[in-house]
């Protein structure tokens, strides 16, 4: 919906622009509080254009997109400060019905500064601002990316433009998803980091503190034992696997077996403490960022003057790199149109289909892990998980579309926020969770493990079952919270049970589309035991919990 329409710049125009407003947002559907805002806000907006304006027009526009109702008012004019237009003697009108309305106007224009937009183009004064914003919105356009590039990349890899398909993948798709991954890369040893020290430097009781933390690990730890029997009770109730087309990429499966990672409980508990402290952040190593953020924030509380101005110097931060993360979030529909349409022109919808048993099976999984996490809910703290059930979907699928339980960090502190947990818990528990807790992909690593051994004809036995646990919760606890760092731990594992790594070529097709499921249960675990812990520790708001 696009409404336009022109009225004259002067004062008397503004009694009809208020009821063009109020006329075209009732028509957008907006309920009656949002209308009455939308008109308040238009009426100030339109002085200052009018104030200004140096045509006889005004100019003002309706546009709904995606859900969300935005009014824009322009005219040409000089260029002027939104904030400090009005100056002090203009607010001393003659009357003092005229100041108190003027004073009233600009309280109101300097409490909307952040949420109202003035642009200037070839002379023309613009002011925009949202009237209504859906919650989905975001959501609305994340799907929309991702089924408009299956469909792109469907017809493309059906058009038979094979070297025009290379140059988009190469020099388009491909570089785009690179950045964008790169960028939250870039933010997600800081914000691992700042958000646990400036949720420490809370306590004032390191026994309080380590009270906290240990229910909080050792929630993770049963969660994630449990994440992975409930992937080889579910592959052995449905055992796919039957039928899988054999050609491999090989030169992908050279880049993903060619990595390490060391599955040794000795070395991973030396390498916590790290040899320097910037090494850990070049290397987003999460076990050693998690141990020199407990050590600061612990510290900064015992340094006596100096403690006050490094706790806000923390908080600050902390506050910095999420805002910085909430910016990258904003460009996850571009990131994900390039990322599965780049996979949907390279393996195509036949290959995706022929390995279908072996992800509906991984979900089948991923859902006993939800009924888990809300028996856990109801034995352990004592509360009904039925309005945690309505609350958190939404963030879930928007987890899911971002595919980073550490880029997910941020949305996730905000649900646990919306849900009535303090912020002494989840700015504890979020951060710890996207690093240590990863049930989604323990629940991958047992179903596709197990999937690609019977393929393979391998026979495993109770004590290599016994010893794929173990090696499971190894591989998630050090496992980082990014795309495919679940492919790199799933060829230790087929290597550890005797499968041929090369298997890997079978089902890397589709780690973007697994790596969105994996993500979401991984999130969604990490705010149930957020929950449990504060409803435990007596820090849970129940009225708006219920509300």
């Amino acid at each position: 919906m696009n409404i336009k329409r022109s009225f004259k710049a002067d004062n008397a125009s503004i009694g009809g622009i208020v009821g063009f407003v109020k006329e075209s947002l009732e028509e957008c559907g907006l309920n009656g509080k949002d209308v009455t805002h939308g008109c308040l806000v238009a009426e100030e907006v339109s002085r200052i254009i009018i104030i200004n304006s140096k045509e006889d027009m005004i100019h003002v526009r309706i546009k709904k997109r995606f859900g969300n109702t935005h009014t824009e008012i322009s005219s040409k004019g000089e260029q002027f400060d939104l904030v400090d237009h009005v100056e002090a003697e203009q607010l001393l009108g003659k009357e003092s019905s005229a100041a108190a309305q003027n004073i009233i106007g600009s309280i109101l224009i300097r409490s909307m500064a952040e949420s109202l937009k003035y642009r200037r183009a070839h002379g023309v004064n613009i002011i925009s601002f949202t009237t209504s914003k859906v919650k989905q919105s975001f959501l609305i356009q994340t799907l929309g990316a991702m089924f408009l590039a299956m469909i792109v990349g469907y017809i493309l890899s059906k058009s038979g433009f094979t070297e025009f398909n290379s140059i988009l993948t190469d020099y388009v798709l491909e570089p785009v998803k690179t950045m964008y991954m790169n960028g939250l890369k870039m933010v997600v040893a800081p914000v691992v980091f700042f958000s646990i020290v400036s949720c420490i430097v809370r306590f004032t009781d390191v026994r309080e503190l380590g009270k906290v933390g240990g229910r909080i690990l050792a929630l993770y730890l049963i969660t994630t034992v449990i994440a992975a029997l409930v992937g080889i009770g579910v592959f052995d109730l449905i055992r796919p696997g039957g039928v899988l087309p054999t050609e491999v990429v090989s030169d992908a499966v050279k880049n993903i077996t060619s990595q390490k990672v060391d599955v040794s409980i000795k070395d991973m508990i030396v390498n916590i403490v790290p040899a320097d402290f910037v090494q850990p952040f070049l290397e987003s190593n999460m076990l050693q960022l998690i141990f020199l953020a407990i050590v600061c924030g612990i510290s900064a509380g015992a340094i006596g003057r100096y403690s006050d101005m490094v706790k806000t110097f923390f908080e600050a931060s902390n506050d910095l790199f999420l805002k910085l993360t909430s910016m990258f979030i904003r460009f996850l529909p571009v990131a994900i149109f390039c990322s599965i349409c780049s996979m949907m022109m390279k393996m195509g919808i036949d290959t995706i289909k022929s390995i279908f048993g072996i992800f509906a099976t991984f979900v089948v999984g991923l859902l006993c892990q939800m009924i888990i996490y809300c028996i856990i809910m109801m034995s352990v703290a004592r509360i009904s998980p039925i309005p945690f059930l309505k609350k958190y979907p939404q963030t879930m699928l928007q987890v899911f579309s971002m595919a980073s339980s550490s880029a997910s960090i941020p949305v996730n502190m905000d649900a646990c926020k919306n849900l009535g947990v303090a912020q002494k818990i989840y700015s504890l528990s979020i951060p710890l969770g996207a690093t240590l807790n990863m049930d989604g992909t323990c629940v991958y690593m047992a179903v596709f493990a197990l999937s690609l051994a019977k393929i393979y004809g391998v026979q495993l036995t109770e004590a290599s079952l016994a010893g794929m646990v173990f090696t499971i919760v190894v591989l998630s606890i050090g496992a980082p919270g990014i795309p495919g760092s679940g492919l790199i731990c799933l060829s230790v594992l087929l290597a550890q049970l005797g499968v041929p790594t090369e298997a890997i070529g079978l089902v890397m097709g589709i780690d973007s589309l697994v790596g969105m499921f994996r993500c979401m249960s991984n999130c969604t675990g990490d705010v149930a035991m957020s929950l449990a812990v504060a409803k435990s520790e007596k820090m849970l708001d129940m009225e708006v919990y219920r509300s």
